[in-house]
């Protein structure tokens, strides 16, 4: 089922209903909003088939920003998309035409077995195919504009793309992570995403204002699907990365910091799961979001460290 046109694919990169690309089809035409890894080539490839679509169809690749999850896979799709470009932020762009610094930073992260096993291929993507999108930077999609925004605060190389047709922001990271397993009848559960190395939480909370100034129906999340109920989302962004500044705070200087941030992250998102009423008891709320609290720790020790320089 789709609205607008747009279609949500899923790249099952670590788990199903965890990484989305987005699909936009307009008048025959079709534009990709991330695209995931490069294993998740093959399911963007059939999407196209699925909709009577063919490579050649597709007019744009949009990369929210390029941490691997959103953009690995943007050079492996862009050799078959032999119409389409490349749109990414200014900081972005010299990594898509030379990914050698993203390889190497994730490859010390990962190690190349686990680079290998999870994001594939990197491959660079020719400098003239590559369109630097400024802020305020639009697009036509068939005659369908579609505008991107500056939006720093989860990584300084970060754009969302706003889509007047739908009034819809397709938000990358910027909006947080919502899962559809801690839904409950209240709707959507929401929580911010400091993944390291480039969170400030004053801008990530000025992002989230510019979004909602465009009062949009819905945000499409990478993480994970088409959300409603925004203003509310919105709140609860915004007293979560409030209390995560705090927590960070608190846990600064003691003598295991990482423990400290993690027992807290977790703590605070097990309390707002239960007040929400997700359906998942304790356990399978700390499932869901295991590795989303390590990576928010880590990205909030890298602002804490950064922040005293």
């Amino acid at each position: 089922m789709s609205e607008h046109g747009i279609h949500t694919l899923d790249t099952a990169f670590l788990r199903d209903h965890f990484d989305a690309a987005y699909l936009i089809v307009e008048q025959g035409r079709a534009a990709f909003v991330d695209c995931g890894t490069s294993h998740a080539v093959p399911r963007l490839l059939a999407a196209l088939r699925e909709r009577g679509l063919a490579p050649a169809d597709v007019d744009w690749l949009l990369v929210t920003h390029v941490h691997l999850d959103h953009a690995g896979g943007a050079g492996a799709l862009m050799r078959e998309l032999p119409n389409a470009r490349l749109v990414v932020h200014p900081r972005g762009a010299p990594h898509m035409i030379d990914p050698a610094r993203l390889i190497a930073g994730a490859t010390a992260v990962y190690g190349e077995e686990e680079m290998a096993r999870s994001y594939g291929e990197i491959a660079p993507v020719a400098q003239e195919r590559v369109v630097v999108a400024q802020d305020g930077f639009t697009l036509s999609l068939a005659g369908r504009e579609l505008l991107c925004l500056d939006t720093p605060g989860h990584a300084r190389h970060h754009y969302c793309v706003w889509d007047a047709r739908s009034r819809s922001w397709f938000t990358g990271d910027t909006f947080g992570l919502s899962y559809r397993e801690l839904d409950s009848a209240r709707g959507a559960f929401v929580v911010p995403t400091s993944s390291p190395v480039q969170f400030e939480p004053e801008a990530l909370k000025a992002s989230i204002a510019r979004l909602l100034s465009y009062s949009p129906q819905a945000m499409y999340l990478t993480h994970y699907g088409r959300v409603g109920d925004v203003d509310r989302l919105g709140r609860d962004l915004v007293e979560q990365i409030d209390a995560m500044v705090a927590l960070a705070q608190s846990c600064d200087g003691q003598p295991d910091r990482h423990r400290c941030l993690v027992a807290a992250l977790e703590a605070l998102y097990l309390e707002r799961a239960h007040a929400h009423g997700c359906a998942l008891d304790e356990a399978g709320v700390r499932r869901v979001l295991a590795m989303d609290i390590e990576l928010n720790a880590q990205g909030l020790a890298c602002w804490l460290d950064r922040d005293r320089r």
